[in-house]
């Protein structure tokens, strides 16, 4: 099923899409996040991105909850969105010499994902309770409150201590 084909037609097959497209993404960041892990320098950097690839299976697992209320098998639509920002995130990453801007750029490559899976969250949730799915939408809440918080922490990576040693290593 494409996004907008002929495939969706009513509300709950946009939902459905959605979910599969979420649920893709989240197992291909499993896929990224162990490179992202060996390319890191930063001994909290890396920390922070296993302890995120941890919770990322946490959420395929949650993803997979929802597809059961639902009554479908878990499967995921073919998401160019989050292919194009891993693919982005490698081809930077390839680029950088030194160390120090290389977890800058690390840094902000995990922000895109995070942005892209707080959209989708953030609208997952407001669809499942339009459909009155309550349930599905307390599931997903508490995979976006992840999201906010990997987003968060990431921030303070950067803007207490990355930033200034990328900066200081090309001045």
């Amino acid at each position: 099923m494409g996004l907008f084909t002929k495939d969706i037609v009513t509300f709950e097959d946009l939902f459905l899409h959605q979910l599969q497209d979420v649920y893709y993404a989240e197992n291909q960041i499993t896929k990224a996040l162990p490179k992202m892990i060996d390319k890191a320098t930063d001994s909290s950097l890396k920390s922070g991105f296993q302890t995120h690839l941890l919770e990322t299976e946490g959420q395929i697992r949650r993803l997979e909850q929802v597809f059961d209320l639902l009554g479908e098998r878990a499967k995921g639509a073919t998401c160019p969105a989050i292919e194009g920002i891993i693919k982005e995130a490698n081809e930077v990453a390839s680029e950088i010499a030194d160390k120090a801007v290389l977890d800058a750029a690390l840094i902000a490559s995990a922000q895109a994902v995070e942005h892209y899976e707080i959209t989708r969250y953030g609208t997952l949730i407001a669809w499942s309770k339009q459909l009155g799915r309550d349930q599905i939408a307390a599931i997903l809440q508490e995979t976006l409150d992840e999201e906010y918080a990997t987003d968060d922490k990431l921030t303070a990576m950067a803007t207490s201590k990355t930033n200034a040693k990328a900066e200081a290593a090309t001045a």
